[in-house]
């Protein structure tokens, strides 16, 4: 039999309960045999299956390694490169085969990537069509374009001395674990990613701020850093808060003349295709009035926008950057594996940790080149002491190799403290395979001047190594001063003056109301009511006491009975007076309003006398009754009221029957017959 436990439905986890159980213990054994079944082997399966993948794609897809800057599909690419590389171009479909070496993946994404990073300018050269990332333009076939590596990547991202290697995912060959970069790449390529339950999001920044960044780091000095996009524009940094929350880009738009901008940058994550469009759309909407758009990217990004005549060009660039993608906003979230695990992280703490690491690896690279110059030195040292004290010549009366080794040794002797580590049977071996015609032409002065060129390069590395900060600031001076003017400043930081869409689109519709046949919009003919934008809502409210919120209509049936229709405002204390059975009522109330959803503001069966959305401090009432009447019209002072919800208590005003009521004193009002003021006789 299977040890797997078998499954059963929920009658049949009942009927293997005892007859004789009560109810409570066949309850709780159903319950615990179910949560047994739960926690079966397929679930187990599952989530196994689903962990290992999820952290597969977190790992090993989407998100970069603080350690180097690189996605693993990134770092496979200049590997291939850095193993192929002999300084001229290769073509980027043989690359692309040799990273699928590495890659388990499909050459697709391979090929993608290595446009992408091509693109950034930093690592690799790219010789043919690569692509626009002004026009969106995708790359030529891989098999048509060529890349090799900048001098900046063969310099300062390889380093085969302090590379770790594990197998790749196949088992045939070895990749690097990670690169030991020197610069910061993670800020510098910046990353996006989407994996399993996280994603990352990492903006572009300049190369010279980055090294300076690090600088201030090493000398305790304040300092910022803010993205810089290759595609130039203007940015707000206001809210970049170290890389935590976003950045607005702006397009550059130059006013040529009355009719005619030009838009000369487009803001990161669009392209000309994609500005355009939404320009058009905002012109679709009727937010800005063009009469052309021509698209004359090249080199460099040329969209001229002829404009319509009564279009005022100032506000036409406030428009398109409130309604276009001439504006976006760029979030930003530091994502990275650290140590293995997804960590978030700031500008700052990424920039500590990458100086940090800049000097381990030049530590680890003092230490590597220390090693070889004193080996060196030694090596030096040992050739001239046996050529020029003659110790081969005792060689030649030794019979046994164990002999030979004897002797060369005990010529040694005298010289040891002149060594720089202690003699080894590999140096004698050394020794003893010197060719003659080596030892014939022994240049003796020269051989001395390349151990005091070593010297010095031993004692300069020891002072680097002892004085490891100014080692490493010189280090960053002098990436500086020779890959420093290659990328200057494209963004220009700037702060935005918010832009006030309403005031821009306040008198964009004209809200008209067609009585003979009913109907409210902005694209009917009637009375025109008032103009309005179309991201205001309006208020609209019936005699029966029904009312609602909706978006500035196109057409829109509203019948006769309805009494009132503005710009809704949510901050205002609506008052209504409504007779109810013959009593006369008042209310002052407010509440949220969901847009399109139909509310009632007095009891059914009423109906409204006044409503206003206006501040009003007294209502002018005028009373339906004989002449020979005490009372005949009254003012009421409504500030007295409370304000409660839309479903509150009202007070009772009169029993009269009312001829008129308002907030103005109408034109038949005598002031001689207005009786003692208003009083509420109850709620309810």
């Amino acid at each position: 039999m299977s040890d797997q436990p078998e499954l059963f439905g929920d009658e049949e986890l009942v009927a293997l309960v005892p007859s004789g159980a009560s109810g409570e213990t066949r309850g709780r054994t159903v319950i615990r045999d179910i949560a047994a079944v739960e926690d079966g082997p397929l679930k187990r399966l599952v989530n196994e299956n689903f962990l290992n993948y999820a952290s597969y794609v977190i790992r090993d897809r989407a998100i970069p390694d603080i350690e180097d800057g690189l996605k693993p599909v990134q770092r496979r690419i200049l590997h291939s490169l850095i193993e192929n590389d002999d300084g001229k171009f290769i073509k980027v479909a043989n690359i692309v085969g040799y990273a699928m070496q590495f890659h388990p993946h499909g050459d697709a994404s391979i090929a993608d990537a290595l446009v992408t990073l091509t693109n950034k300018q930093y690592l690799i050269e790219g010789q043919g069509n690569f692509g626009n990332l002004f026009t969106g333009d995708p790359a030529a076939a891989s098999r048509y374009i060529e890349c090799r590596l900048t001098p900046l990547a063969r310099d300062e991202i390889f380093d085969s001395d302090l590379t770790d290697y594990i197998p790749s995912y196949d088992g045939r060959k070895e990749e690097p674990v990670t690169l030991p970069a020197r610069i910061p790449l993670l800020l510098l390529l910046g990353a996006e990613g989407i994996a399993v339950g996280l994603s990352t999001r990492i903006l572009t920044h300049n190369f010279n701020e980055l090294l300076e960044a690090q600088v201030a780091i090493l000398q305790k000095r304040p300092f910022e850093v803010y993205p810089d996009f290759l595609q130039g524009g203007l940015m707000d940094v206001s809210g970049y808060d170290k890389g935590r929350g976003y950045v607005r880009v702006r397009a550059t738009i130059e006013i040529r003349d009355t009719q005619t901008l030009v838009v000369r940058s487009v803001p990161f994550g669009t392209n000309t295709d994609s500005l355009i469009a939404s320009i058009e759309e905002a012109a679709r909407k009727g937010k800005v009035k063009l009469r052309s758009i021509s698209d004359y990217t090249a080199g460099a990004v040329e969209v001229e926008i002829q404009l319509q005549p009564e279009e005022d060009a100032a506000r036409a660039v406030e428009t398109l950057f409130a309604f276009t993608q001439c504006e976006v906003q760029v979030a930003s979230r530091i994502m990275v594996i650290r140590a293995g695990r997804p960590t978030e992280m700031d500008v700052e703490q990424v920039l500590q940790y990458n100086t940090e690491r800049l000097l381990e690896l030049l530590k680890r690279r003092l230490k590597v080149q220390q090693k070889r110059l004193t080996e060196d030195l030694h090596r030096k040292t040992l050739i001239q002491i046996f050529v020029q004290n003659r110790l081969y010549t005792p060689i030649e009366t030794c019979q046994t190799h164990d002999e030979v080794e004897q002797v060369v040794r005990a010529g040694l002797g005298p010289f040891l403290s002149q060594l720089q580590r202690e003699l080894t049977h590999g140096d004698i071996e050394l020794l003893l395979g010197i060719p003659i015609r080596r030892i014939s032409l022994f240049d003796v002065a020269r051989n001395q001047q390349e151990m005091e060129s070593l010297g010095v390069e031993l004692a300069e590395s020891r002072e680097n190594m002892a004085n490891l900060i100014g080692y490493a600031v010189r280090y960053l001076r002098q990436l500086q001063k020779k890959y420093g003017p290659n990328f200057p400043r494209q963004t220009q930081i700037t702060r935005f003056q918010a832009v006030e869409v309403r005031e821009l689109t306040a008198s964009e519709l004209t809200i008209n109301l067609d009585k003979a046949k009913g109907y409210l919009g902005h694209k009917i003919g009637g009375t025109p009511l008032f103009e309005c934008s179309s991201l205001d809502k309006l208020l609209l409210v019936w005699k029966d006491g029904r009312y609602k919120a909706v978006p500035p209509p196109e057409k829109l049936f509203v019948d006769a009975g309805m009494i009132h229709c503005a710009i809704l405002d949510r901050e205002r204390i609506l008052t209504v007076v409504y007779n109810e059975d013959g009593f006369t009522r008042i209310k002052r109330f407010a509440g949220s309003l969901v847009t399109n959803r139909e509310y009632r503001c007095i009891p059914r069966g009423s109906h409204i006398l006044f409503f206003t959305d206006q501040e009003v401090s007294t209502l002018y009432v005028q009373y339906d009754v004989p002449e020979t009447a005490a009372i005949r019209q009254q003012e009421f002072d409504t500030t007295s009221l409370p304000v409660g919800g839309r479903d509150g208590k009202a007070a009772l005003m009169s029993s009269k029957k009312i001829a008129t009521i308002g907030a103005a004193k109408p034109k038949k009002w005598n002031d001689a017959l207005t009786g003692p003021r208003g009083q509420y006789m109850s709620f309810g």
